[in-house]
């Protein structure tokens, strides 16, 4: 069991966000987002949140981070953040410190979170203990999976958005070979999340041999969505079928009949074109499984801080989840 209060925190490579919980039953007490690049340091954060707005000292912390934890030193895959929890315990007064995988958080948040705060893109009912799958476009590419055994639900985390994506369409092999690449090759990391959807768009652009006119990725989306820009247009369009092929892939891999959740800004923000019929119809075209597919609901989670809400729930009620905290807790002397 966590010492209380508890610090929970999603840091991600663009926006940190932390809630205080004071015990198991009080609702977490929220604090503003913090951006990353206002910080030098994670610790540095925490204390200016801490100091400004905390009711009381925490005494533990659990935190969601974007990259693989290993070690005693945790970089950030998209910010320059170094997680340190020695550090913590020592700087920060913190007696227990517990670091996972972001897209864990967000695989406990599917098991924590109701019907209200799920918007639904085709396919049939969800399973109630059927495996499921997190899929989530932001700053990068998330993926994790949960799998229900032995009475809990046991999160999967992994590096799922870095596996490679290739074109399929004669319109794919035009676009394709104008996308930035990583070292060589094409991640789903490098079209499926902020800076992807704007490669897509820049490569359509070249492509098409005009001028991009956008570089954000807020302005390309509103644009597609808008119809007031071809190459946006297009570019949001391969967005969500590539989306889709990925999320019918990782659904197939866990035979998700549970569901495939969408997560983060993005997916909220895209659902018009999410249930224009490309999304799904890509999903489902997975011969010789597409009927088994064509079941499959997949959900955009709309609740706005939802792997703080995953992670509220593991903090309360640990046992209801098979959260290995091997080599990935800390405790003060």
């Amino acid at each position: 069991m966590l010492r209380f209060p508890v610090l929970i925190g999603d840091i991600g490579g663009t926006n940190a966000r932390f809630a205080l919980l004071i015990d198991a039953e009080a609702p977490p007490h929220q604090f503003p987002i913090v951006k990353t690049a206002d910080f030098t340091t994670i610790d540095e954060a925490i204390e200016a949140t801490i100091a400004q707005a905390a009711p009381m000292r925490p005494r533990s912390t659990v935190l969601a981070v974007a990259g693989p934890v290993d070690g005693d030193e945790i970089p950030l895959t998209n910010c320059d953040w170094v997680v340190r929890p020695l550090r913590m315990l020592a700087e920060l007064g913190l007696e227990e410190v517990v670091v996972v995988n972001d897209f864990e958080a967000q695989a406990l948040a599917v098991a924590a979170l109701g019907e209200d705060h799920l918007e639904q893109i085709g396919g049939g009912q969800s399973e109630p203990d059927a495996s499921r799958v997190v899929l989530g476009p932001g700053t990068g590419l998330g993926v994790a999976g949960l799998v229900h055994a032995r009475g809990i639900w046991i999160p999967v985390p992994g590096e799922g958005g870095h596996v490679d994506m290739g074109p399929r369409t004669p319109r794919d092999f035009e676009i394709f070979p104008h996308i930035e690449r990583i070292e060589g090759r094409i991640s789903g990391e490098q079209m499926l999340c902020g800076r992807g959807l704007v490669n897509l768009y820049r490569a359509v652009a070249r492509a098409d041999g005009v001028e991009p006119c956008f570089s954000q990725p807020a302005e390309i989306s509103s644009a597609a969505l808008a119809g007031s820009n071809v190459q946006a247009i297009e570019a949001l369009d391969i967005f969500v079928t590539c989306l889709g092929r990925l999320a019918g892939d990782l659904a197939l891999v866990f035979m998700s009949r549970g569901g495939v959740y969408l997560t983060g800004g993005i997916a909220q923000k895209i659902v018009p074109a999410l249930k224009g019929g490309s999304f799904r119809a890509a999903f489902e075209d997975k011969a010789p499984h597409s009927a088994v597919l064509r079941q499959i609901p997949v959900y955009v989670i709309t609740h706005p801080l939802a792997a703080l809400a995953g992670l509220a729930a593991y903090a309360c009620t640990p046992e209801r989840f098979g959260v290995s905290i091997e080599d990935r807790h800390w405790l003060k002397d």
